[in-house]
């Protein structure tokens, strides 16, 4: 946990009492006294510092020293055919460390049914694992997480709505992600589909096509789906970086 998350409702008249997890933390892993300075971060909300005045067994207590607006919503917007619950719980943390804004769940022809009746998709295991993503990148963007039940509906009602340029990761592409990458903006971010093992349907690549969507492949190998996340999630922020140094 490399920064301490509070909800902006916990805070009063400049003070946090944390309890549970976050309080064991304080007093195991970061052994804090009365006097320490620790980094803080309201959900959504600035990031600061905050003063230990207490630690007992059951609660540490915070003096809050917040400062700076609120972070800068990532630049880019996931779309993602449903995966296996085991996966999935990896991506929605590793996805949020890496900068993700929006999460589009979605509902593909080679998609198991029953992974929507999953624990895992539980709001409050889904913002756990949110959190857990956001302590651990130091920042307080809470990223939107959406589940669309059936495919259609999502591309033709929810994908016109979405702005910034978007790619589409296909094994058979013959474009790589340098070749089709477009630089995004704070208003329009960028929009990456990656879908199943088993790759997204002729159906679903031509509706993914007349969005927009450019194709692009990874080379010869197929990646897990949550490595693949990773991986291109990486790749991006590296082509982001350099494509803002060059306008410089």
């Amino acid at each position: 946990m490399n920064l301490l998350l509070v909800e902006a409702e916990e805070i009063c008249r400049g003070q946090v009492l944390l309890e549970g997890r976050r309080a064991a933390h304080v007093r195991a892993v970061l052994q804090a006294r009365p006097g320490d300075m620790l980094r803080v971060g309201v959900v959504g909300g600035c990031q600061g510092r905050g003063r230990v005045l207490a630690v007992d067994e059951a609660a540490v207590r915070l003096e809050l020293a917040l400062e700076g607006p609120p972070p800068v919503p990532p630049h880019l917007e996931l779309i993602l055919a449903l995966p296996r619950p085991i996966m999935l719980q990896r991506i929605l943390k590793q996805a949020t460390v890496m900068g993700m804004r929006r999460l589009h769940l979605v509902k593909s022809q080679k998609v198991e049914k029953s992974y929507f009746a999953s624990p895992v998709l539980a709001p409050d295991k889904v913002r756990s694992l949110l959190l857990a993503g956001m302590e651990q990148a130091r920042d307080t963007w809470l990223p939107e997480v959406h589940i669309y039940r059936q495919f259609r509906p999502f591309v033709e009602d929810v994908l016109p709505g979405l702005s910034g340029p978007g790619l589409l990761a296909h094994p058979e592409a013959d474009r790589t992600l340098s070749e089709v990458f477009v630089l995004p903006t704070a208003t329009a971010p960028l929009r990456l589909a990656i879908g199943p093992e088993g790759g997204w349907s002729d159906y679903e690549l031509g509706m993914f096509a007349q969005a927009g969507f450019a194709r692009f492949s990874m080379g010869s190998r197929i990646l897990h789906v949550d490595t693949a996340v990773v991986a291109l999630m990486a790749q991006i922020d590296l082509l982001c970086q350099l494509g803002r140094r060059a306008k410089r």
